[in-house]
């Protein structure tokens, strides 16, 4: 019988140099490499240098930032040295991945490693990069657990790049000594990856979203410029939590003020959740040894099923491009290559099923420079990384929208409306030929529209939250649907005659402003996207007066709550901002609750009567109480 060897004693027999550990290396096998910050560098570089004596290795990975240059290796040997397989499910729009596209293989992160362990893939030689062993053998993969865990469980040989510098992060992120089969002991830092550039409309898209976050939610959050922004916009939120695939130091700052606390997830409540980390050395010093923090592998952190038991789950994804119809691709950050993009699918589809959860997709309407929409008419040539069905909340820098339960016309008003203005000409046209909207459709001026933002606005009216905000040509069906719902009194009121029909053309007069010379302010209760419009306050310019008229319905069971005078009040501090010199409207004598709210303005009424017309009339310049002129 064999003695028992303590595991100290075989750490020490299983030291190598980083040569001689490779040397194990055999052609036509496959051989894992640790993923993203956890790339394990001194190991890769030794394989690089020894790539004259290799003959077909196959390298796994995740699509990751290489320390050493071996995808063009592979290329300059005619794929006889290296074929890379790279785990990736975005497209290959960037050169860098053009260049290397067959290496792709497109797969969700929640499946890597049931493909591993069951032996689909064989794994022949794994590296990793570990922290120093514990007083029990112990050591953490640090940074990158997700797949690497189960691809060194299942190789069958593990070379691992013991490093000091390695934060030890608790969690499921352990290997034992005796389940490697060579030591590689060196010391250099982790790979970090620095903060995105502050961009304007990554910080709008984050104050935008912040409107959708509750507080208690769980978050899961790709990294990039548009997520730091989103980060920074939650910080007024309480007891957030954490179930994502990276940790970053946006999520770290967070924690560190209290807004992270994950107390209500309802899963693993207490400890973020994650499967990787990038970012700066102050993180992985945040991670070490960090009892609040649990790495799991990508099968358990990106599960849709385990995403789904998480309470108000919050799923926020920065796409690179989406159609009008709402499919949506995405691809690596441009600035390091570590992506979020092959958990997407599964983080989708985990949040809309979750308690309260939603998925929302983060794209600023333009690329860099400016010149090119991130909304297109039709995904051509570019892969599919959600497809329209699973497409919810959409948030560009002008506007958020629920794509749920919309059909193909109301998807590409919602989507032509939260594009770059200068591309809106375009994808109107591109709809019209796609047919996507009638071909009545008129290109109207709110198409070129800014919406107003700031004049949105949540009150609370007798115990119920009520919404205020500009109308976008989205909400067409909402305010049609509106004035179908109203009382045939408050119709002749709104209108002047008995009305039975409210037909298209006529709501897209309501729903289609251009927010200056016409506007109309909505209030609104019930789940976003799917809002119940209970009133409509609308102004329109008349240019040769320079003076706006306005009109009002109010849904007859919100009658008498102040809902009409707040909204006239929107109304006039609008146009007067807009340089309109005042307002006016006409109604019946009967209609004394539209008198009253002109004389509550506070500005000087000139009211006048012809034939039981009223016709309402006050001035910017004539404050209450001016004389008249």
């Amino acid at each position: 019988m064999a003695k028992a060897t303590h595991w100290a004693d075989q750490y020490i027999q299983k030291r190598r140099t980083a040569e001689k550990a490779v040397w194990k290396i055999q052609p036509g096998q496959r051989v894992f490499i640790g993923s993203a910050c956890g790339e394990p560098q001194h190991l890769v570089r030794a394989v690089a240098e020894a790539s004259d004596r290799f003959v077909d290795i196959e390298i796994v990975r995740l699509l990751a930032l290489e320390s050493a240059p071996l995808t063009r290796i592979a290329s300059k040997s005619m794929d006889q040295v290296f074929n890379i397989r790279q785990a990736y499910l975005g497209s290959a729009k960037p050169k860098t991945l053009v260049r290397n596209l067959r290496y792709i293989t497109p797969i969700n992160l929640s499946a890597i490693p049931k493909l591993f362990e069951s032996r689909r893939i064989h794994i022949h030689v794994a590296l990793i990069q570990v922290s120093p062993p514990d007083d029990f053998g112990w050591m953490s993969l640090g940074v990158s657990v997700d797949i690497t865990l189960s691809a060194a469980l299942s190789a069958d040989w593990v070379i691992a790049q013991v490093n000091p510098r390695m934060p030890r992060v608790l969690g499921n992120s352990f290997i034992h000594v005796n389940d490697v089969d060579a030591v590689v002991e060196h010391e250099e830092d982790v790979l970090t990856v620095t903060e995105p550039p502050e961009m304007e409309s990554a910080n709008e898209i984050g104050r935008l979203i912040a409107g959708l976050v509750e507080d208690g939610s769980t978050l899961h959050i790709s990294p990039g410029a548009t997520s730091r922004g989103t980060l920074l916009a939650l910080s007024g939120k309480k007891d957030l939590g954490v179930h994502t695939e990276y940790i970053t130091d946006g999520v770290m700052k967070l924690i560190s003020r209290g807004v992270i606390t994950n107390r209500k997830k309802g899963q693993k409540e207490g400890r973020t959740v994650a499967s990787s980390a990038i970012g700066s050395q102050n993180l992985y010093r945040f991670l070490d040894d960090n009892p609040s923090i649990e790495f799991q592998p990508s099968d358990y952190v990106n599960d849709p099923a385990v995403i789904a038991g998480h309470n108000r789950m919050v799923s926020m994804d920065v796409a690179m491009a989406m159609d009008l119809t709402g499919q949506v691709a995405a691809d690596a950050l441009l600035y390091n290559h570590f992506t979020g993009v092959t958990g997407m699918l599964d983080f989708v589809r985990g949040a809309t099923a979750a308690p309260g959860g939603k998925s929302i997709m983060m794209l600023p309407s333009t690329r860099r420079n400016g010149t090119r929409s991130r909304i297109v008419p039709l995904l051509g040539d570019t892969a599919v990384v959600v497809p329209r069905g699973d497409v919810h909340y959409v948030v560009t820098e002008y506007g958020a929208v629920n794509l749920f339960g919309k059909n193909l016309q109301e998807r590409a008003m919602a989507l032509i409306g939260l594009a770059h203005p200068d591309f809106r000409d375009e994808l109107f046209q591109s709809a019209r030929s796609m047919g996507l909207l009638s071909p009545k459709r008129t290109l109207v001026e709110s198409i070129h529209g800014i919406y107003p933002r700031k004049l949105e606005e949540t009150i609370e009216i007798t115990g119920e939250k009520v919404t205020l905000r500009p109308a976008r040509p989205v909400d067409a069906r909402r305010i049609q649907e509106h004035f179908y719902n109203l009382d045939k009194e408050d119709v002749v009121s709104r209108f002047f005659h008995e009305k039975t029909t409210f037909l298209q053309d006529e709501i897209e007069e309501v729903s289609h402003v251009d927010y200056v010379k016409a506007l109309t302010v909505i209030a609104l209760v019930g789940e976003f996207g799917f809002w119940e419009v209970i009133a409509v306050g609308q102004y329109l310019l008349e240019s040769a007066e320079n003076m706006a008229e306005v009109a009002f319905s109010v849904a007859r069971p919100w009658q008498g709550r102040g809902l009409g005078k707040i909204l006239i009040r929107k109304l006039a501090d609008a146009a007067r901002e807009n340089g309109i010199s005042g307002l006016m409207a006409f109604t019946t004598v009967g209609n004394q609750a539209m008198i009253q709210l002109f004389e509550a303005l506070p500005y000087r009424v000139h009211t006048t009567v012809e034939n039981e017309v009223v016709e309402l009339r006050c001035r910017f310049d004539e404050p209450e109480g001016s004389v008249a002129r």
